[in-house]
């Protein structure tokens, strides 16, 4: 086994990069950074007894480099002027008729969120695959999934969403002296 092995992985790199930056040309860089990285680091992957993993190992090295660039692009935006970050974000119903289109819903969402409806959803990854990717518990992949299914539906329904936090209920109760 040698790099040439990541050659039927590139169509399903491409696909999920693009759904993970919503841009065909950071997509593609996406994709090459990782086959790029694969390469260097092709002496760390150890198949699975069965022959297997090679999908996972190049899913989660993209994972990885996405979240150091999304890193990057906080600390970008960070330098922004204080008079920009006065500014309206948005208005919420201005593009109400936009959210029945999947692609702009997927890209409001959280990147967690995101990168979990993406990888249970469309790539068919087993919540213990995609726990083990992200390197989070089972359990936080089943609830980012089901926030993330519901921010979904409420996007594409065009439902209004909360924008306020919760009220926290006060409790009277006695101090001790």
């Amino acid at each position: 086994m040698g790099p040439q092995d990541t050659l039927p992985h590139i169509p399903r790199l491409r696909r999920y990069a693009r759904l993970l930056t919503g841009d065909p040309t950071r997509a593609d860089d996406l994709v090459q950074d990782t086959l790029e990285r694969a390469c260097h680091k092709w002496s760390l992957w150890k198949p699975r007894a069965d022959g297997t993993g090679l999908r996972a190992w190049l899913l989660s090295m993209m994972h990885n480099l996405h979240l150091n660039q999304v890193r990057d692009q906080v600390h970008e935006r960070e330098a922004v002027e204080l008079d920009e970050l006065n500014e309206p974000r948005h208005d919420p119903f201005a593009h109400t008729p936009e959210r029945m289109d999947l692609e702009l819903a997927l890209a409001q969402l959280h990147p967690l969120l995101r990168e979990t409806v993406l990888l249970v959803c469309v790539e068919e990854m087993s919540y213990a695959e995609t726990a083990q990717l992200m390197g989070v518990p089972v359990g936080t992949v089943m609830s980012r999934l089901s926030r993330g299914r519901e921010r979904l539906r409420q996007l594409t329904s065009g439902e209004p969403t909360a924008t306020t936090a919760p009220r926290l209920k006060v409790v009277s109760g006695t101090r001790a002296p």
